[in-house]
């Protein structure tokens, strides 16, 4: 039976895929390569992989390991398909075991001490055709708070830098609620405040990336941050968050913000490697 191809956010032919969710060509996906079907499981997982890359990539911010992790959820994915008795939930479930797979990523990082991520975890791709003259003030705008969202993330507690990743992904309408939710392991009501205060923190986290990179600097700010070293860190973000908190001039930035769900549609993340598609088609 000729199945229509999955689409890059793991949904098959967009009109007949519900707005959010398992739809229900994932779902007969599910069951034939639960039955043993070759080719619906190459299908199912080489569409999940996207969504698992991109979720992944994010919250580790493009760190090297962003690929290992990927091919480990992969994997989990593989060996849990066959016990996974709802097969309309599948996305819920994959996203849970995403999601659970860089919580003890994160744990394993802590105990081992390594190196701090880079605070650039996705980046604009610059298109070569475009004239500088041509790009309108709007533009402009738009592309650096879009940079400076990207360094704000870097400041945001592990916790919610993963979260960050999964409400991108509902914001771009890759994920439902109810999936992020799920996720999470949280009702719905419960996800929505988990969301809300990560939501606060990032405006924080921008108001002290942009008070850093003001020119003057704010004179309060440039006192709170004497001895950083200019890394973002857990320590250094609540003691400028004091200040830019308390401080008009820093908080007056805030009216200048643009609401972040206008700006994560126009971040770009790294696209799936090849090789990693390769080592799907392996499998």
């Amino acid at each position: 039976m000729d199945r229509p191809p999955l689409d890059g956010t793991g949904r098959g032919d967009p009109g007949e895929a519900p707005p959010h969710g398992t739809s229900p060509h994932e779902v007969s996906l599910v069951r034939a390569a639960q039955d043993g079907d070759r080719a619906a499981l190459e299908e199912l997982v080489t569409g999940c992989l996207p969504l698992v890359h991109r979720i992944v990539a994010r919250a580790l911010a493009g760190h090297p390991d962003t690929d290992d992790l990927v091919q480990e959820v992969m994997l989990l994915l593989l060996r849990g398909l066959p016990g996974l008795r709802e097969p309309e939930r599948f996305r819920s479930w994959a996203v849970a075991v995403v999601y659970r797979q860089i919580q003890q990523y994160w744990r394993r990082r802590r105990r081992s001490r390594t190196e701090p991520f880079p605070e650039q975890a996705y980046v604009e791709p610059a298109d070569p055709r475009a004239d500088f003259s041509e790009r309108s003030v709007a533009e402009l705008v738009l592309a650096g708070q879009r940079r400076d969202l990207v360094s704000a993330a870097g400041w945001l507690e592990h916790r919610d830098r993963h979260l960050l990743a999964l409400w991108w992904e509902e914001t771009a309408g890759a994920l439902s609620r109810a999936e992020l939710a799920a996720a999470l392991r949280l009702p719905r009501t419960h996800a929505a405040v988990r969301v809300q205060r990560m939501k606060e923190q990032l405006q924080t986290a921008r108001l002290i990336v942009g008070g850093l990179s003001a020119v003057p600097r704010c004179p309060g700010l440039a006192d709170a941050a004497r001895g950083w070293d200019g890394q973002p860190s857990g320590l250094w973000r609540k003691r400028l968050a004091r200040h830019v908190r308390a401080c008009p001039a820093c908080g007056s930035l805030r009216e200048r913000l643009v609401p972040p769900e206008r700006l994560l549609p126009g971040i770009a993340v790294l696209p799936v490697p090849a090789a990693l598609l390769a080592w799907i088609g392996h499998l």
